[in-house]
């Protein structure tokens, strides 16, 4: 497939729109390619297992792997993300949570988390595992609001990991910011789940110990704003007379 020489340059849901997962698989591969050896090596393999991981699944409109490649360009291209470690933990963020006994094998026993986060560690390292950890969600109370619980785990797991704070918020760039992308009633479930993360992450990025730059910083309270933004158009439309 032929691709635009500006792809390079182009929003990524514009290249989803356009042209897909082999505009966004292309824009990776573009990414990487100041990399070296090695580093391109990990990140391949990383993707591979996504791929194989998440081949089934769907997020609304187009295939998982579309969110999970936009994740980790995001922290390449618009965080200026060099950690190898940040962005393979990046495209295995969901790996954990959405498929754990396949990552475990046979090693699984009746919880399948820690069994699938020691394979994760064997095959990418401890930190990788670690990084994935953090933006694993944990089982929740049924008795309790799911959207609180969320949010507190977000506000214990990310206080004591600032590289997960950056992969964190790649996701919710994608999933709040990108919430004019969704359709039918995930448009406001989506709304009502990520509004209150947007005080969390405004607090988590500007703090010292959160390794980006001051540009990126402002890059991403200006994605904050936007997000907001968007909430407030599809929760807050007053009441039909």
């Amino acid at each position: 497939m032929d691709f635009p020489p500006h792809l390079s340059s182009m929003p990524m849901h514009a290249i989803t729109e356009i042209h897909g997962e082999p505009g966004l698989l292309e824009r990776f591969r573009l990414e990487v390619q100041q990399f070296e050896d090695a580093d391109r090596a990990r990140l391949t393999a990383a993707l591979d297992l996504a791929a194989e991981l998440h081949r089934d699944d769907r997020r609304v409109r187009e295939p998982y792997l579309n969110h999970l490649l936009r994740v980790a360009i995001r922290l390449m291209h618009h965080y200026q993300v060099r950690d190898v470690d940040v962005i393979v933990a990046g495209l295995l963020h969901d790996a954990v949570e959405d498929h754990p006994f396949e990552l475990a094998g046979g090693d699984s026993g009746p919880d399948p988390t820690p069994a699938a986060l020691r394979a994760l560690s064997a095959r990418f390292g401890p930190r990788v595992a670690t990084l994935v950890a953090a933006v694993t969600n944990p089982v929740y109370d049924p008795r309790r609001d799911r959207n609180e619980q969320y949010r507190e785990h977000l506000a214990v797991s990310l206080e004591r990991e600032p590289w997960a704070r950056v992969i964190k918020v790649s996701d919710f760039t994608d999933n709040g910011v990108g919430v004019i992308h969704t359709i039918g009633p995930k448009v406001v479930s989506s709304a009502r789940k990520y509004r209150p993360l947007v005080p969390l992450f405004r607090d988590l990025i500007s703090r010292p110990d959160t390794p980006l730059s001051p540009a990126v910083k402002r890059h991403i309270f200006d994605q904050l704003d936007l997000a907001e933004e968007r909430f407030s158009a599809i929760l807050d439309q007053p009441a039909p007379n």
